[in-house]
């Protein structure tokens, strides 16, 4: 590839890092390490030059970020403490409870250390959190110095045959001296393996500079994104790596306990990169969809016995994958267009509209759509709040995917006849297969 080749991309790939919040001393770096490496590489036979520098990226992304998902590091003997830091408003008692949730559905046994003093409710909220998720919370009456928390709940610990401690400290800005000694004082007194910071996906440019504070004082082991989910790209996470060297261990990806998970390097670089994380999508799925109903479906559909009733079925699937912009944005190409993700807004209120024509039918007018005649279709808008124009708009949406799936139907007999007829041609790819 010639310089020009390379200039050309690169000028592309600088702007999706900048617009990703990736910080610009990084990014300048990036770009560097990428074009001393390019120029002058042989083009593969499968890929244009532009192709070519765009894989050179996302290998350069993978060494920077980590080939592999960073587990905790909880050797040796118990219990062990994991201990969260970081600025105010960050999530970090939220993030407790998710971390606990997490590590106790993979058999561990943790208690919440409640030791953010400052912050009026931060106790009460860690208390409903563990109430939420059954995990016990150690805390001391009003008035308790952090330091003198964090040593009692270790003895809980020992006594309450705890295996790890989840310290939620209290939020506090890289350059407060006295708060950041607080921390020093709770790390001397637990000796945690873990001392994750917890930093807001959003956070942008300045991540650099929370990092920074926070690694000089307290030599992190490690980082947890929150609000992945959101419209930010993951630039924070590339701008944390590059400059501490230290991994990104757990991503929030929503506002439920339960919306948490390892940090996949590949799937961020694919992200920031505008090129999707269908691996998350695959993921959402399979935990979402329930196996055996959809061979039913794909049974019912081959036989056309296609209705209402599997409609509703199949809205309700659909919504246990999450928001449909969020599983849009891991749509490679549609990731970081902000338009279509608006559209997708709009999205969830049509699919709530068209549940509720649904579960207005009656059984019968389910499962036998041709009854649905003037008079029960009035009677249908009724109940559920909308408008016959609604009602009929659903009703000839159906007709058309009926029939589109009569046609593919139609196609799969034909070409199973066809492949009968001739021998020696291999397997055939059928559409439902």
């Amino acid at each position: 590839m010639t310089e020009q080749d390379v200039a050309e991309v690169l000028r592309e790939v600088r702007l999706a890092l900048l617009e990703a919040d990736v910080n610009y001393k990084v990014v300048k770096d990036f770009v560097a390490r990428v074009k001393e490496r390019a120029v002058g590489v042989e083009v593969m036979e499968n890929l244009n030059p532009g192709q070519q520098v765009v894989k050179v990226v996302f290998d350069e992304l993978m060494k920077l970020l980590g080939t592999a998902v960073a587990p905790l590091n909880l050797e040796g003997a118990s219990p062990h403490a994991v201990m969260l830091v970081g600025l105010q408003g960050a999530g970090k008692t939220t993030t407790a409870g998710k971390l606990a949730l997490h590590l106790k559905k993979r058999g561990r046994k943790p208690l919440l250390v409640a030791a953010d003093v400052y912050r009026p409710a931060a106790v009460k909220q860690l208390q409903v959190l563990g109430g939420q998720i059954d995990v016990p919370v150690f805390s001391l009456p009003a008035g308790a110095n952090p330091v003198q928390i964090a040593r009692e709940s270790y003895m809980a610990a020992v006594t309450g045959r705890h295996d790890l401690l989840i310290v939620d400290t209290a939020g506090r800005l890289h350059i407060n001296e006295e708060l950041m000694g607080e921390l020093q004082g709770i790390r001397s007194a637990l000796n945690p393996q873990e001392i994750l910071l917890v930093l807001n996906a959003m956070t942008g440019q300045d991540a650099v500079n929370v990092a920074e504070g926070f690694n000089g004082r307290l030599d992190l082991t490690g980082f947890i994104l929150t609000q992945l989910d959101s419209d930010a790209r993951g630039g924070a996470a590339l701008s944390l790596r590059a400059v501490t060297d230290r991994p990104i261990k757990f991503a929030g990806v929503g506002e439920k306990l339960d919306a948490f998970e390892p940090f996949h390097p590949d799937r961020l670089a694919g992200r920031i990169l505008g090129m999707g994380d269908v691996l998350g999508l695959i993921e959402k799925a399979e935990e979402a969809l329930d196996i055996k109903k959809a061979q039913q479906l794909e049974e019912r559909l081959r036989q056309n016995r296609f209705d209402f009733e599997d409609y509703l079925s199949q809205l309700e699937e659909m919504k246990k994958m999450g928001p449909l912009d969020q599983v849009l944005s891991m749509i490679p190409g549609l990731g970081n267009k902000a338009d279509a993700l608006k559209g997708a807004q709009v999205d969830e209120k049509q699919v709530a509209r068209q549940e509720a024509i649904i579960r207005s039918m009656t059984l019968q007018e389910r499962r036998n759509p041709e009854i649905l005649n003037g008079s029960r279709r009035r009677r249908i808008a009724a109940g559920s709040g909308t408008t016959v124009q609604d009602v009929n708009r659903l009703i000839n949406q159906f007709q058309q995917m009926r029939t589109m799936i009569r046609k593919f139907g139609e196609m799969e007999k034909g070409q199973v006849r066809q492949a009968k007829g001739k021998k020696g041609r291999g397997p055939l790819r059928l559409p439902f297969r």
